[in-house]
């Protein structure tokens, strides 16, 4: 009996191990494999006021989207994130929202949006709106209600400051001339806190009132059908009401010295996410996406650790604020690195490694256009360092988000003139130069490379007539003079254009899962012009190799690639000796 005990125990023993081995190997796993809708798409980001205007008042509109519905289908994009078109009197281009759950008049009508959701969800498309809660308009009932008096019953929906208290500790305003986040307001003599410009209060999260209001909102949102919702500047919600004095040394030592860090750090911040997840979130198969401004390596799973149950993703600053110089708005060095590039994308794929989820860009409505922030826009460069940078966000780990105008190949505008800009920032900060006395002429030309939002909110080049096929009227911002030469329409015709690349991508991409889940490793990482991969997946293994320069380069990879299949290739023919031409890009199997 004692040997059939013993042996009965070994088995019993043996099965633990096992089950222990199957769980450690499901948990690495989890966050990498485990399939998900929003892990699997492609993202496509429409701006609505550039996209397409129907109605002739030079003001893009839901009727032009619904217009587009074929041609966005035909990208081989999954889902379609929208930029605010809630009611707003666009003091910020829509992020100043006056009204929830209405729709701007210049997009619109709530029968508009309906017809517009209906049209993508017979198409297999999904729909993801911007959900803007850190600040509303100066302009919502809200803050209209708040302002009248001290004991008003919307007083606590914003934060406010008596000024018998004295001026309050110093909070940033981005979008203030003065840098000041806190605007005094005569009528209940208090300040109220504006993280941007002063039309745009920030909202008192700490009121559960306001926050059950919000959840309210969201969840009449996902009953109408929507998808999810990227959600803009997030991070900022929970504010420590005491405003205490921050030294820059404080900042320093606990903030890395960043003003962005300190507001993505309030005591409440993950217990409002998590109460929003169980409130609305969870209710639903939906995306929820972090616009993760102060977001660090060290931080993000905070947001997006399955288990934390607050968001899907994130998005990250610190690739797009590379290259930029200190001490001045937007400024880029022409001599950024790619070694530096590479490093900092590689680190935010091993933040993913076990758990969370990630995603990948280069542009979007707050950022110069790809091309000409990391390409090459000049004509003989501009098409190949297009796709090249295509290949990149479509061959990487994480959701990757593309922004409309882009698959075309369109670059910064590279406006002359500050009468030229709508952008509140660009305008804000043109005025603290005036007023600080400083160089307004290297300012502008600043603006034209690394710089102004406006750069990617010029108007979609649909085709070469006048306005760029974009409106019969005047634009609200100038289309770019080389429409002519720069279109979707002539994109169209050619196999080989930057449109029809971008096709071929993400199809490619949908083909193969390991250009999705695949396991990624840098190579040849010191190498100052090429960018070199891996990625693997079940057995199956790519290469990919990306030129940055705009001369001939090599990696050393230590991988042979004569024998190797060529799975896309941004010239006609990729070399089999691994020299890449300038700006060439190839994904090779292995």
């Amino acid at each position: 009996m004692k040997v059939v005990f013993s042996k009965l125990t070994t088995i019993l023993l043996l099965c633990l191990v096992i089950v222990s081995v199957n769980q450690s190997a499901a948990q690495e796993k989890k966050g990498t494999t485990d399939r998900k809708w929003w892990k699997e798409a492609v993202v496509y980001q429409i701006y609505p006021r550039s996209f397409k205007d129907t109605d002739g008042d030079g003001v893009g509109d839901l009727k032009g989207i619904i217009q587009k519905l074929d041609y966005i289908k035909s990208l081989g994009v999954d889902v379609v994130w929208l930029n605010p078109i809630y009611g707003s009197p666009n003091a910020d281009n829509g992020y100043d929202i006056s009204d929830y759950q209405t729709i701007m008049k210049e997009f619109g009508t709530m029968e508009d949006f309906d017809a517009l959701l209906k049209g993508m969800h017979e198409r297999g498309l999904k729909l993801v709106m911007d959900l803007v809660v850190n600040h509303s308009s100066d302009e919502h009932k809200w803050f209209q209600e708040s302002r009248k008096s001290r004991d008003n019953p919307y007083r606590d929906y914003y934060h406010w400051w008596p000024a018998e208290k004295g001026k309050p500790a110093f909070r940033p305003g981005a979008f203030e001339a003065d840098g000041s986040g806190w605007r005094y307001d005569k009528q209940t003599d208090s300040y109220y806190l504006h993280y941007f410009s002063y039309k745009q209060p920030d909202l008192n999260w700490e009121n559960p009132k306001l926050r059950q209001e919000i959840y309210s909102m969201m969840n009449w949102w996902f009953k109408k059908g929507i998808d999810g919702f990227r959600m803009d500047v997030i991070p900022f919600i929970s504010k420590d009401t005491n405003f205490p004095v921050i030294t820059q040394e404080e900042l320093d030592k606990n903030y890395h010295g960043r003003w962005d860090v300190y507001m993505a750090s309030g005591p409440h911040l993950h217990d409002y996410l998590q109460e929003m997840n169980r409130e609305v979130l969870s209710k639903y198969d939906v995306m929820s996406l972090a616009e993760g401004a102060g977001m660090l390596t060290s931080t993000a799973l905070n947001f997006v650790d399955e288990d934390r149950k607050e968001l899907n993703m994130g998005y990250h600053f610190e690739g797009t604020n590379l290259g930029y110089i200190p001490g001045y708005f937007k400024k880029m060095s022409p001599n950024w690195s790619l070694v530096d590039f590479k490093k900092i994308y590689s680190d935010w794929d091993a933040v993913y490694n076990k758990k969370g989820w990630g995603t990948i860009y280069l542009g979007n409505h707050d950022q110069p256009r790809m091309t000409s922030r990391w390409g090459n826009d000049a004509p003989e460069f501009r098409a190949v360092s297009s796709k090249m940078l295509t290949t990149f966000l479509l061959s990487m780990k994480g959701t990757p988000y593309y922004y409309n105008g882009d698959e075309i190949g369109m670059v910064n505008a590279k406006f002359n003139k500050i009468e030229d800009y709508r952008d509140i920032e660009t305008i804000a900060e043109y005025e603290k130069i005036k007023i600080a006395g400083g160089d307004l002429k290297q300012f502008i030309e600043d603006q034209k490379t690394g710089g102004a939002r406006d750069n990617g909110r010029t108007p979609f080049q649909w085709n070469s007539s006048k306005n760029g096929g974009f409106s019969t009227t005047e634009p609200w911002l100038k289309v770019n003079d080389n429409h002519t030469a720069i279109n979707a329409e002539a994109q169209e015709k050619d196999p080989n254009s930057v449109l029809n690349y971008f096709r071929k991508m993400t199809k490619l991409r949908k083909t193969n899962p390991v250009l999705i889940y695949g396991k990624y490793t840098l190579l040849d990482k010191e190498n100052p012009n090429v960018y070199a991969y891996t990625r693997e997946l079940e057995g199956k293994k790519v290469l990919v190799l990306l030129n940055f320069s705009s001369k001939n380069a090599t990696a050393k990879t230590g991988i042979n690639i004569k024998k190797s299949k060529v799975l896309i290739n941004n010239y006609t023919k990729a070399s089999k000796n691994g020299e890449l031409r300038p700006y060439e890009s190839v994904i090779y199997q292995l």
